[in-house]
């Protein structure tokens, strides 16, 4: 080979290597080596270009500052892209700093976040952006803020079908207990439920719940309900409404004496048992118990104390069989009542046990005292009522109506003055002439998505989570349902928490990377020159 020779192979290499360089940016692929594919996107998300008819643009608003400080940036664009990728042309996507112009990311309510950042031993914040704003025709979706692959993928499908669909992500919430607030009592709740993109419609007892309303959060009542507001529910339901109820069957006062006792129910028991699932008189206590903080009244001394009627749902007593707890990792439960199928003799009602207590659970179902301190108590009923308790059950089907043979309460309407009720007279409207397929998911506390969490140990996104679940699966999003639980498996070095184990595999990923790979290169192009050499003087010599 001439050096003419050599010298214009070296020049055509060099613009093949250049061509592949600007053809990678249009053809892009990732290989997700982790076990649960955390970096791959489910088929439903994969899928998304069979249901988009025009064309849909995604904007991450990204501050290069933020994507300089911090990996995070990075995964969720690659995430983004490979919408874009899989949809054969319907998804386009732009990552935008709006660091030149804000107004551009402010119009769609995105707002700079406080950053903080430590260089040289010194603190600093930075105002940064990472947003995303989905627009499809005239419409638009917004998830304000991300920094995780968490929930990403759930947060940008749930949307995109919402908005190719022209389908309402709402839902309504009735809170039924005065002293237990939404904004404040659930705002744990109701901050998930908005980041989510979930608008939240407050619905007061009584109150009419529009025919439209895709699905509704039934939040205590046991007491509060009277049979106009059930009407009211029973009509939803019988239209095709969807329905989550979280009510107990003790009153436990938390707010002042810690007093507990049985519920005067004013009907909705009744009523959800005539739908399929009965509510036991009483709680549950387990083993499995969540941690308390706790002072101790004669010592005055604080900590944290294994609380009994405070039970620590394990993943491990789910229904694996359905799709709202075919990934459930737990949730945590206070003061929570047991759970019995009862469905309907019609047949038209199917029902599952979401998930349980463990085995070792037990009931109190008298003398209800259940302040930390008198836990000797807590054991009294443990021997008789000893077993695993049904704690959470879907149901679906056509259910039959509770006011069907008993026809309309006293026709009345009203409004809120005040924390009253003044009603006056008015007329409800008629039951539809036959059911429709609907779907309730009942759990037996009502205080699941309350501040509570935050005085337990675990992670307060357990409910949460189960709870955004739950209202996906009622608003029939079943194939997205499961998206939210996936682990997002994060193989970056700075996620394992063992010093050691960390140093010993940077240390070897530097090895890999700077020493071993770099001389197995060298190694290789040495062999191959070297055989090379010896051919050419074999060919000399012939």
């Amino acid at each position: 080979m001439t050096r003419k020779q050599q010298r214009l192979i070296t020049f055509l290499s060099l613009v093949i290597m250049a061509l592949l360089i600007l053809l990678s940016r249009r053809i892009w692929f990732r290989v997700d080596l982790t076990g649960a594919k955390a970096y791959t996107l489910s088929p439903v998300s994969r899928n998304l270009r069979n249901e988009i008819g025009e064309d849909l643009r995604i904007t991450y608003y990204l501050s290069n500052k933020l994507r300089s400080l911090d990996p995070a940036p990075g995964e969720i664009g690659d995430v983004l892209r490979e919408y874009e990728e899989r949809s054969r042309g319907k998804i386009r996507l732009t990552v935008r700093d709006p660091g030149s112009n804000p107004q551009d990311a402010e119009r769609f309510g995105l707002s700079a976040q406080p950053l903080q950042n430590v260089e040289q031993n010194e603190a600093s914040f930075s105002m940064v952006y990472s947003g995303i704003v989905i627009e499809y025709l005239d419409k638009y979706e917004v998830i304000p803020w991300v920094f995780s692959l968490d929930t990403l993928e759930y947060d940008v499908t749930s949307r995109i079908r919402a908005l190719v669909n022209g389908k309402r992500r709402e839902l309504g919430v009735m809170a039924c207990e005065p002293r237990k607030d939404w904004n404040e009592y659930y705002g744990f709740m109701n901050q998930a439920l908005v980041q989510s993109g979930f608008s939240v419609l407050q619905i007061r007892p009584g109150e009419e719940i529009p025919d439209t309303l895709p699905l509704l959060m039934v939040l205590g009542g046991a007491e509060e309900l009277d049979e106009y507001a059930l009407y009211r529910i029973d009509r939803y339901i019988q239209l095709g409404g969807r329905v989550l109820f979280a009510v107990e069957t003790v009153d436990v006062d938390l707010f002042e004496t810690w007093e507990a006792r049985l519920k005067n129910d004013r009907g909705l028991l009744a009523m959800l048992s005539g739908y399929g699932a009965t509510l036991g008189p009483g709680l549950v206590l387990d083993l499995a118990a969540l941690p308390m903080p706790y002072q101790n009244p004669v010592t005055r001394q604080t900590g944290n104390i294994r609380y009994a009627p405070w039970v620590g749902v394990l993943g491990e007593f789910r229904n694996p069989d359905h799709i709202l707890t075919s990934r459930f990792s737990g949730v945590d439960l206070y003061w929570a009542s047991p759970i019995t199928l009862t469905l309907p003799e019609s047949g038209l009602v199917t029902g599952e046990a979401l998930f349980t207590s463990t085995p070792q659970a037990w009931l109190m179902t008298r003398d209800f005292r259940i302040r930390p301190e008198d836990n000797a108590f807590f054991t009294l009923e443990q021997e008789e009522t000893a077993g695993e308790k049904i704690l959470a059950a879907a149901l679906e089907g056509r259910f039959p109506s509770w006011f069907g043979e008993k026809g309309k309460p006293v026709p009345e309407t009203g409004e809120w003055e005040g924390d009253e009720w003044e009603t006056a007279p008015g007329e409800l409207p008629d039951m539809p002439a036959a059911p429709r397929d609907s779907r309730i998911v009942v759990v037996g506390d009502s205080d699941i998505g309350s501040f509570l969490m935050q005085y337990t140990q675990r992670n307060q996104s357990l409910n949460l989570n189960f709870l955004l679940e739950a209202a996906g699966w009622l608003g029939n999003d079943d194939d997205i349902v499961g998206i939210r639980n996936r682990k997002n498996g994060s193989g970056r070095l700075d996620r394992i928490t063992d010093d050691a184990k960390r140093a010993g595999i940077m240390t070897f990923s530097r090895l890999l990377n700077i020493v071993l790979l770099p001389l197995v290169i060298i190694v290789f192009g040495a062999l191959r020159l070297y055989r090379r050499k010896h051919k050419k003087e074999q060919d000399h010599a012939l």
